[in-house]
């Protein structure tokens, strides 16, 4: 269905479930458009899927809005959320375009912390499939939120900061059951936070950072149009690809619009099937410059 646009509130008295893509730390994005959707805590429920933080002006205040609506949102693990939780443990260093500091120097800062590594990495509600990044073309729906919980474990345990040190890299490049302990974990993480193009065999490509769906390096194609994807009976949603912009195909809703490079931030509010869906954005100023650390 068209979307509504800024300064449009919705008017509904049953319970609306709305998802969001990368917020980026724009919480004056967020905010208005919470306020469009006409969005009730104690009525509706939100997903953000990935990338809360890291770019934008106020990713303090987005860990903060998003950690106070308690059970009213879900908040998906995008890579610059583990990016955040990473630094934060010193296994990374902070980009010159990080704009997490405020975070990291919050007296709530450890609180904040310990709430966002309790994210999931997936979520299925309503019949969408809802991740960060993509899906491997060998997994259907129910592996992919399995598999989520196996690295949801790791990041919950007490010796989750073990794993952060392991997350990293980009090999093995492609998916096997027996894969075992960290190079496991590590391809469920960068399918699930980092995938955009793989090979007809599921071999994921990490190069081709900016580039469109219509721009995939040879041999690759984005995720979603593998041949045989054992999702492409599913509605996925999903964010992490601004430079596809808004996409809302029968199997996939691409939902990252670069708010955080003066595009918009997006909502789709999901009715009682998959396919009924209404669009709502705001526009966003722009933060940063294309052409930073994905």
């Amino acid at each position: 269905m068209p979307g509504q646009g800024e300064g449009c509130p919705v008017e509904n008295e049953e319970m609306a479930l709305y998802l969001i893509g990368d917020v980026q730390g724009c919480d004056g994005a967020l905010e208005r458009l919470l306020d469009a959707v006409a969005f009730s805590p104690s009525r509706d429920r939100l997903v953000l899927l990935g990338d809360l933080v890291n770019r934008g002006p106020a990713s303090l205040a987005v860990l903060r809005r998003a950690m106070a609506l308690g059970d009213a949102a879900a908040c998906l693990l995008g890579n610059h959320d583990l990016h955040l939780l990473a630094v934060a443990q010193g296994v990374r260093k902070p980009h010159r375009s990080d704009t997490v500091g405020d975070i990291l120097a919050a007296p709530d800062r450890d609180a904040l912390l310990d709430w966002l590594r309790h994210r999931p990495l997936a979520l299925q509600e309503r019949g969408v499939l809802m991740v960060h990044a993509g899906v491997l073309p060998q997994w259907t729906a129910g592996q992919a939120l399995r598999l989520a919980g196996e690295v949801e474990r790791v990041l919950q345990g007490a010796d989750w900061h073990v794993f952060m040190h392991q997350m990293y890299g980009n090999q093995p490049d492609q998916w096997h059951d027996g894969l075992q302990g960290a190079a496991r974990l590590r391809v469920i993480v960068n399918a699930l936070t980092r995938l955009r193009f793989c090979s007809a065999d599921g071999r994921m490509e990490f190069e081709s950072k900016d580039a469109a769906g219509a721009s995939a390096p040879l041999g690759f194609m984005p995720w979603f149009d593998v041949p045989g994807r054992r999702t492409a009976s599913d509605v996925v949603a999903f964010g992490h690809w601004s430079m596809l912009g808004w996409m809302d195909r029968p199997d996939v809703l691409s939902l990252d619009t670069g708010c955080v490079w003066g595009g918009a931030l997006s909502a789709v509010r999901v009715g009682a099937t998959p396919r009924d869906i209404e669009l709502f954005q705001v526009r966003c100023p722009q933060a940063q410059k294309p052409g930073g650390a994905a």
